[in-house]
């Protein structure tokens, strides 16, 4: 997977999470990994709580810190899988709501990343960081992370990229049908692994009438 040789195996999990309904959602994930031993696994972004709200406060009822429920369970199945685990989730700091991704690894939380480009009425419901993007040291590789519409702007891979990114995790709640083409540049352009993992299901709600497209991937440096 990366230019000093290392061998990973890597996957996604890729679910159609009940809105609202954690552990519910907890266990079809381990149902999903049920003897499952990776390097590297990668959910979907918000895997636990669904995606559709209604209001901010809504979102905020379902909003845990780095160490909540969500934490402990990814905590739970980067044990029984080996694999370090990137997963998105809500993630509440202070009075703030994010849109985030959780890094894994055994019993130890490595890091959070907040969703820097809102797509649609995130903007309603999440506020958006501005924590600068970071690559980190997993298993003897480089690794990035996006959340889903991230994948639109070009800069973000690239920088993550000019900070040494070999494989870059990409939770998604996909439902425009380009991304999946658009990652085959990315990797192209960028010369990286990237693992795209979307969820499919519709969810309606309020407003809003989401299908999501399903077709996670994998992704090589030659497309």
């Amino acid at each position: 997977i990366t230019k000093n040789e290392t061998k990973m195996k890597i996957g996604y999990v890729q679910n159609n999470p009940l809105f609202g309904q954690k552990e519910k959602n907890f266990e079809e994930i381990m149902q999903l990994t049920k003897g499952i031993k990776a390097d590297v696994l990668v959910l979907s972004e918000l895997f636990a709580t669904g995606y559709t709200f209604t209001s901010k406060s809504e979102a905020k009822a379902l909003a845990e810190t780095a160490d909540g429920e969500t934490a402990q369970f990814l905590k739970q199945l980067s044990v029984e899988t080996g694999a370090t685990i990137v997963a998105g989730f809500i993630e509440k700091e202070n009075e703030m709501v994010y849109n985030s991704s959780i890094i894994i690894d055994g019993n130890t939380v490595i890091d959070t990343y907040q969703k820097i480009h809102l797509f649609n009425r995130e903007t309603l419901w999440f506020d958006v960081s501005n924590n600068p993007l970071k690559v980190y040291d997993i298993k003897g590789i480089k690794l990035g992370v996006m959340i889903c519409f991230d994948w639109f702007f070009p800069e973000v891979c690239r920088e993550l990229t000019l900070q040494g990114m070999q494989l870059l995790a990409h939770p998604s709640n996909l439902v425009l049908p380009y991304c999946q083409k658009a990652m085959v540049t990315r990797c192209l352009e960028n010369r990286i692994f990237a693992i795209t993992a979307n969820r499919i299901g519709n969810e309606k709600r309020g407003d809003d009438d989401f299908t999501f497209t399903g077709a996670s991937q994998i992704t090589a440096p030659n497309g």
